[in-house]
């Protein structure tokens, strides 16, 4: 029985080119907890963003922010219990951050619990970022000028993602898990979507047999391997269908399922619920 749907966001619940959610979705995330089934938003965004995208219901559910570094409960923004939180190395992810600002075109965000602190961004990142992403932002100096605890560090690559991995990956790939997490988006984290959805099921007294998990990209893919059910979308690259096959079959997992519409999939559960 499932009891608990972990979805990222960003083409999976939501087109690349789309704002607004589904407007379907809301009634199926209530009807869901009606049945003891908790839906958790699973993406690389922050938490107010997060938020403010699954506003009517957004109490009721868990989130899995920043690529699983940080993890809430159920319950206001101000009131909801924070689960758990993966710090990166602080000297580490400043000399990560000025690696990344030194390569030409490219944008630098340093991710704490619920801000980002953008360093050396023209306007048209700052307004992607608190206008299109609708996140909470500040302005620094230097990397060294943020003052809290760091949990991700992302790239802003809108020239292309190719040549800033190349330069990036040697040092920093392996140890911050780097991911392709979006058209423009290279992430760092020490934690993934699939320890984030470990720690969330360990939280809530789930175990990972009892959970679903839905994704299109790269950065999903240990989520989506550690799920008991996971549902890959049609558009998704066919090599990450195939690890996901192989790596689900060598550890005696139901394959993945493709999926053309979260929304369906969700009334199909529900069903069997019932």
């Amino acid at each position: 029985m499932i009891r608990l749907i972990a979805s990222d966001i960003d083409g999976t619940l939501l087109p690349y080119d789309e704002t607004v959610m589904p407007q379907r979705l809301f009634p199926l995330i209530r009807r869901l907890r009606e049945r003891n089934i908790l839906f958790c938003p699973a993406s690389g965004r922050q938490y107010h963003s997060m938020r403010t995208l699954f506003a009517p219901v957004a109490d009721e559910m868990c989130f899995l922010c920043e690529n699983g570094a940080v993890l809430y409960g159920p319950g206001t923004e101000e009131g909801a219990p924070l689960l758990s939180k993966t710090l990166l190395p602080r000297q580490e992810a400043l000399a990560l951050s000025r690696a990344i600002m030194d390569i030409p075109g490219c944008g630098v965000i340093i991710e704490g619990q619920n801000l980002n602190y953008l360093c050396g961004c023209g306007p048209e990142l700052v307004h992607e970022m608190a206008v299109n992403h609708g996140n909470l932002v500040t302005m620094v100096d230097r990397p060294e000028d943020v003052p809290e605890e760091i949990v991700k560090i992302a790239a802003y690559c809108p020239n292309g993602m190719d040549g800033p991995a190349a330069l990036l990956a040697p040092r920093w790939g392996e140890p911050f898990h780097m991911a392709v997490a979006g058209l423009v988006w290279l992430d760092f984290s020490i934690a993934t979507k699939g320890t984030g959805l470990a720690e969330m099921c360990g939280a809530l007294g789930v175990s990972p047999e009892e959970t679903a998990a839905f994704g299109d990209n790269w950065n999903d893919q240990a989520m989506l391997d550690m799920a008991g059910r996971c549902y890959l979308m049609e558009q998704a690259d066919g090599a990450l269908r195939r690890t996901l096959a192989d790596s689900r079959a060598a550890a005696v997992r139901e394959a993945p399922r493709s999926c053309r519409d979260v929304c369906n999939e969700l009334e199909a559960i529900l069903s069997c619920a019932q």
